[in-house]
């Protein structure tokens, strides 16, 4: 399968990363709340007048069971204050690992609004690999959930990627 990448507009082989460019928190915002809000590609922190929210950039990866090759989402999660400020401060340490607590903070397709938001997830740092992963909480009845842990079809991973690319 080819691909134009929206980023540097070369053709590849392999399969795009289905990514959301903000948290949906932040895409929800009105233009006025967006000018107390700070986003670049990789944080995002929202000041309201009674507290602040952080969001930093993960990658989630959905198993695809019948392909040599998994589907990765480009993601946001919300963690704390604490953990965002020590992620800030050390994102250039390629020598700098840590594990938090997040909520994924992305509306995933197909899934239904309330499967996707306030999952939990862990989210493990090794900067040596680039951007944090993210392995949800398990819940029990949750598609998504079911999906991440037992894998879907290259024929739905395809049809995810058909349908993130004619957006």
């Amino acid at each position: 399968m080819l691909f134009t990448c929206t980023d540097c507009g070369k053709e590849h082989e392999s399969w795009p990363a289905l990514a959301y460019p903000t948290p949906l928190s932040y895409a929800q915002l009105t233009d006025a709340e967006k000018e107390n809000a700070e986003v670049t590609s990789d944080f995002c922190a929202i000041i309201q007048p009674d507290q602040t929210y952080y969001f930093i950039r993960v990658v989630l990866i959905q198993t695809v069971v019948d392909a040599c090759q998994d589907l990765d989402y480009g993601v946001w999660v919300s963690v704390s204050e604490k953990s965002f400020k020590e992620y800030y401060e050390n994102f250039d340490n390629k020598s700098f690992k840590a594990t938090y607590f997040g909520w994924l903070n992305n509306h995933i397709a197909p899934y239904d609004f309330d499967t996707c938001i306030q999952i939990g997830t862990n989210v493990e740092v090794d900067n040596e690999k680039g951007r944090p992963f993210i392995y949800l909480h398990h819940k029990e009845g949750n598609e998504l959930l079911n999906d991440f842990y037992q894998g879907i079809t290259e024929k739905e991973a395809l049809a995810r990627i058909n349908a993130t690319l004619k957006k």
